[in-house]
C-alpha cells in the first residue's frame, strides 16, 4: 500500500473511479503513512479522522449506487494551516490563534469538498506564513525529509514535505515571496505559482491584491496541474482573473519542444548564489538542451523588484496583520512585527514608487519575454539549511541585509506577475534536491506546467531516503 500511496493522482483516479479501489481503502494507507512518517517530520499538524472517514464512506456510497462524482473524488489531501476550515483549528501558526476554529469555508475548501476530496486535517507553516523557514511556537519546526537536520522551506513546507513523503498525492499552498517554490525547492517536489487571477481567493483583505496567490505542490507536473484543474475557474467574489474551463489542466502534458527559445540566468541579476545550488542548475541545463530547447544566458532588468516587493509586502502585513499587532504585539515574532513596523514608516511617495516599479517589472518581463518563450532561474539562492537557523545570514561569505534576502530570486518574479514553478531538476553535492525556476508568459500556466513535465527528474531518483 505504500507503493499505492506514490501513484500519479491519474491512476489513483482511475482505480477509484473504477472501483478497483475504495476511498476508504485509500485512506487507511494514508493515514498508516502519516502514522509512519509524521511524527518525524512534523508535516501534518492536525488531523479529523471521523470528518475524512465519513467523506470517504459518503464518496464509496455514491459511487456503489452509479451517481456521478468527480474525478478527484475520495482523494485525500491536508490543507495549508492558513486556509479557514469551518470547525477545524486553524491557527496560521501563531499563538494569538492557537485555539481558533472557523465557523466558515474558505474558497479553496469549498472547492476541495465541492470536488469529493478528502480532508483529513492542517499542514504546519511558519507563523501568517511569514518566511520560508517552517517552524513556529504552536507546533514546532517541519523537518526535511531528505535531511531531518535541515529545513524544509516554506510557508508551504508541511504541504511539500506531507507530497514528498507519500503522506498526501498533492497538497494546497500559497505564494507570496516564494512559499509555493521553495519548499518544492528544498523537498524535490514541484510547486507552482500561478498569474495573479489564476486561481480565486477569498475572503481576502484586498480583493485587487496580487501580491499573495494560491496554487498546488505535487511530486510531478500532472499531480500538479489535476489539482489546479480544480483550483482554477471563475468566482463573482473575486476582483481580478477570469480563468475559463479548468479541466484543460488534466490533459496530456507532452509537448514538442524542440527549437523553443530558453533564456537562463545562473543570478538574476547579480544576486549572491551559493556555489552547491549554481552547480547543481548549470549541470541540469543538460535536461532542457536535451529536449531540443535552445538555451541561452540572458535576464530581465529586475533590480527595482527588491523595493517594491519590501513596501508591498509592508503594506500587506499592516492590512492583515495590524490588529494583532496593535493588540498582541508580544506574541508576533520578530521579523513580523519588524515588518510591519516598516510598512508603518512608509510615504505615500514611497508607496507609490513601489506601485509604480511594480508595473515596471510585469512590463520588463513582457517584453523580455516577446524574445524568449520561456525564462529560468534558480528558485532560492541557498541550499537546505540547518533546522534550527530561522534564515541564512549571508551567502559563500556575502552578508544579507534582511530575513528575506537569501530568496530575492523567488521574490523578484512574483513582482512580475508571470507564473513560475520550481521544476525538481538537480542534486547538490550534498545529496539535496535543487529546483529550477522556470518562468512563462502571462497566464500560461499550462505551457509552465509543460516544460516541468518534459525536464523534471524521474520520480523513482525522486523518493526520499526516509
Amino acid at each position: 500500500m505504500s507503493e499505492l500511496l506514490f501513484s500519479s493522482v491519474r491512476e489513483l483516479s482511475g482505480l477509484l473511479t473504477s472501483r478497483k479501489l475504495s476511498s476508504r481503502e485509500l485512506l487507511d494507507a494514508t493515514l498508516t503513512q502519516v502514522d509512519r512518517f509524521n511524527p518525524s517530520l512534523n508535516a501534518i499538524v492536525t488531523l479529523d479522522h471521523d470528518g475524512a472517514y465519513a467523506n470517504a464512506d459518503a464518496i464509496d456510497a455514491r459511487r456503489a449506487n452509479g451517481q456521478p462524482t468527480s474525478p478527484l473524488a475520495g482523494l485525500p489531501i491536508a490543507m495549508k494551516d492558513l486556509e479557514p476550515v469551518k470547525g477545524m483549528r486553524t491557527t496560521m501558526g501563531s499563538p494569538i490563534l492557537k485555539d481558533w476554529v472557523p465557523d466558515y469555508d474558505s474558497i479553496m475548501v469549498e472547492r476541495f469538498r465541492s470536488h469529493g476530496l478528502t480532508l483529513l486535517g492542517k499542514t504546519n507553516t511558519p507563523e501568517f506564513g511569514l518566511g520560508s523557514q517552517t517552524f513556529n511556537a504552536v507546533f514546532g519546526a517541519t523537518k526535511n525529509p531528505w535531511d531531518l537536520a535541515k529545513t524544509c522551506g516554506g510557508s508551504s513546507g508541511g504541504a511539500a514535505v506531507a507530497v514528498a513523503s507519500g503522506m498526501l498525492p498533492f497538497a494546497d499552498g500559497s505564494d507570496m515571496g516564494g512559499s509555493l517554490r521553495n519548499p518544492a525547492n528544498f523537498c524535490g517536489v514541484v510547486g507552482l505559482r500561478p498569474s495573479p487571477g489564476r486561481v480565486p481567493t477569498y475572503p481576502s483583505i484586498n480583493l485587487w491584491g496580487t501580491l499573495g496567490v494560491l496554487g498546488p505542490i505535487a511530486r510531478t507536473a500532472e499531480d500538479a496541474a489535476w489539482l489546479l484543474s480544480i483550483q482554477a475557474g471563475d468566482d463573482p467574489r473575486t476582483a481580478i482573473g477570469r480563468c475559463g474551463d479548468p479541466t484543460v489542466f488534466r490533459e496530456p502534458l507532452d509537448r514538442d519542444f524542440k527549437g523553443t527559445r530558453i533564456a537562463w540566468s545562473p543570478t538574476l541579476g547579480g544576486l549572491p548564489v551559493e556555489k552547491g545550488v549554481r552547480d547543481a542548475l548549470q549541470q541540469s541545463l543538460k535536461r532542457f538542451q536535451a529536449i531540443g530547447a535552445i538555451v541561452e544566458e540572458a535576464e530581465p532588468d529586475l533590480e527595482i523588484a527588491d523595493n517594491a516587493f519590501q513596501v508591498q509586502r509592508a503594506l500587506h502585513l499592516i492590512n492583515s496583520l495590524g490588529g494583532h499587532y496593535k493588540n498582541h504585539k508580544a506574541l508576533l515574532k520578530d521579523t513580523a512585527v519588524w515588518n510591519i513596523e516598516q510598512g508603518l514608516k512608509l510615504t505615500g511617495a514611497q508607496i507609490a514608487e513601489a506601485q509604480a516599479q511594480q508595473s515596471k517589472c510585469f512590463e520588463r518581463m513582457q517584453r523580455f519575454l516577446t524574445k524568449y518563450d520561456y525564462f529560468i532561474c534558480p528558485v532560492n539562492q541557498v541550499l537546505p539549511f540547518d533546522i534550527t537557523t530561522p534564515y541564512p545570514m549571508e551567502i559563500d561569505g556575502t552578508p544579507l541585509k534582511t530575513y528575506l534576502d537569501w530568496m530575492k530570486s523567488a521574490c523578484r518574479i512574483t513582482m512580475t506577475s508571470h507564473p513560475a514553478a520550481s521544476a525538481p531538476v538537480a542534486f547538490a553535492a550534498n545529496g539535496m534536491p535543487v529546483g529550477m525556476q522556470i518562468v512563462g508568459h502571462f497566464g500560461c500556466e499550462l505551457e509552465v506546467l509543460q516544460l516541468v513535465h518534459a525536464v523534471q527528474l524521474p520520480l523513482a531518483d525522486r523518493r526520499a531516503r526516509l
